[in-house]
Formats: structure tokens, sequence, C-alpha cells
């Protein structure tokens, strides 16, 4: 039971918040209330959901050393010990070609975005988190595949592009402050747990952050207004949105939080509420025509 357990931990339930992407196709699609476009989606979210766990399976394996010189890193079940190397091999190979076996027969095209990603991120962890600048692209580029999956496992008709370049940006955003509060963190041992870190400076991940923060306000107005002209109140979200990239920001650079966004998300109240009174005016407007 405790290595089950270790494994559960290792695959990181906590960060389903990264799956939940999948249903911005449904929602924004106007489809939130389709029985079968929603069963489509809920199994997409939890094919994701082991999927993602199986490359956080692999990262662990590959970093299992360099982990165990990170001040978190270190209390997790791999490096830790709690989770022998050998059952998570196991699980790195059964997970993924049940799920993958799963997807083949709900939709082909959702398998082949799933092996993507699985493609992608075994590139990552071999290679691209050690290239400068393309390590955040990778992160990004798994949440675009996010999207994506939940747009092509049911038939959308107003899936805005726009939301495919928010979402990207969003994702950008949040990889960068990542590496920003890591790197603070960190210190002096930065450069022995992540290479990357040796070519990051503060300076310039602030400007990083300005860019994509600028880039991802902008996609997300041009998405209300182009996406939406007949629905002109969708411009009422934007102000929900600046907060929260606001709050986030507020969050890094004051009280020191950003290196595990999925933790900010889900702990700081203001912020969740922010995101709620978001999700509400979103689907007022989208549902309710007001």
């Amino acid at each position: 039971m405790r290595v089950l357990i270790a494994l559960l931990k290792t695959m990181r339930p906590r960060q389903w918040t990264k799956n939940a992407v999948v249903f911005a196709g449904l929602v924004f699609d106007g489809q939130l209330f389709v029985v079968d476009s929603l069963a489509r989606i809920g199994l997409t979210f939890v094919l994701w959901c082991l999927i993602a766990g199986t490359i956080y399976i692999v990262n662990d394996l590959i970093d299992i050393e360099k982990d165990r010189q990170h001040y978190k890193k270190k209390h997790r079940p791999l490096p830790s010990g709690q989770l022998p190397k050998s059952v998570a091999w196991v699980a790195a190979v059964v997970i993924p070609v049940a799920a993958i076996g799963v997807t083949l027969l709900v939709c082909p095209a959702l398998a082949a975005v799933l092996l993507g990603y699985i493609g992608l991120h075994l590139m990552y962890s071999l290679w691209l988190k050690n290239t400068v600048i393309i390590d955040v692209f990778a992160i990004a580029a798994g949440f675009m595949l996010r999207v994506i999956s939940g747009v092509v496992v049911i038939e959308v008709a107003r899936f805005s592009p726009w939301l495919y370049v928010t979402t990207g940006l969003l994702a950008l955003f949040l990889a960068v402050a990542k590496r920003r509060q890591e790197l603070i963190n960190l210190a002096d041992k930065a450069q022995d747990v992540r290479v990357t870190y040796k070519q990051y400076t503060l300076p310039l991940l602030d400007e990083m952050l300005r860019l994509v923060l600028t880039g991802t306000v902008l996609a997300y107005t041009l998405y209300t207004f182009e996406a939406n002209p007949e629905l002109p109140t969708m411009l009422l979200t934007i102000p929900f949105v600046l907060y929260g990239v606001m709050r986030y920001m507020y969050l890094m650079h004051v009280e020191g939080k950003g290196g595990a966004p999925d933790e900010v998300l889900l702990e700081d109240l203001p912020l969740l509420i922010d995101i709620v009174l978001w999700g509400i005016c979103v689907l007022a407007v989208l549902y309710l025509k007001l």
C-alpha cells in the first residue's frame, strides 16, 4: 500500500489543474450541457491525468540524482527512496500503453495528440529542458496539445484560434515565472539542479515575463472582441484576467511564490475567487447571452 501511495504521489494528482484546459473547447463552443460531448471530454481529462502522471514518473527517474539536491524535490518518493525504481519503470510503461489503447477505441485523433505529448516530453526530459528558452516553449506546447485534444475529441464550430494563442502564452508565462522563482530559491545550487540556470538570469526572466504577460492580455482581449462580435459583453471578463495576472505577479514578487503554479492557483484565496468569478461571467455571457 505504501508503494502504491508513493506511486500516486509521484504522478502528481494535485496538478490536475493543468489538464483542466481540455474543457476549453467544450465550454467556449457552447457544448457544456451536451451530455455526449461532456462525457467524451471527461474521459479525455482522465486520460490526460494518466499520461501526464506517467511523464512525471519518467522525469523523476531521469532527474533522481539532481532532485536529491533540490530544496523541495528531494522529498519526492523516488529521490527519497519511498518508491523503488523498478516499480516506477513498470508503471511508466504499463500506464501509457493502457491509456493509449483505450484512446484508440474512443478517438484515434486523440491518441495521436497524446502520443505527440509523450514524444515531446520524452525529448524534454532527455534534451529540451537543458536548452535555454526552448525549455519553457516545450512546456507551453504541452498545454497547447491539451487544448487541441479537447477540440479533436468533439465536433466544435465556434472555437476561436485566439484561445490557442491565449492558452499558449499563459502557459509560457507560468513556465517562466516558475523558472524565476526556482532560480531565487535555489540560489548557489541552481546550476547543479538545472543546466539552464547557468544561462538564465533574473533580469532576463523578468523581461521575458513582461513580454509574455503583455501578449497574453492582448491575445485574450482580441479573443473577446474578434471571436464574439455578437457578444460585446464578453469584454467584461477582461478585468478578471487583468486582476488574475497582476495578483500572480504580486504573489511572485512580494510573497515569493510562483515556484509551483498549481499550488498557487489552489491555495491563494483572492486568486481562486477571481478565477471562479471569471468562469461565472464567461458562462453567463456564452450560455445566457447576457
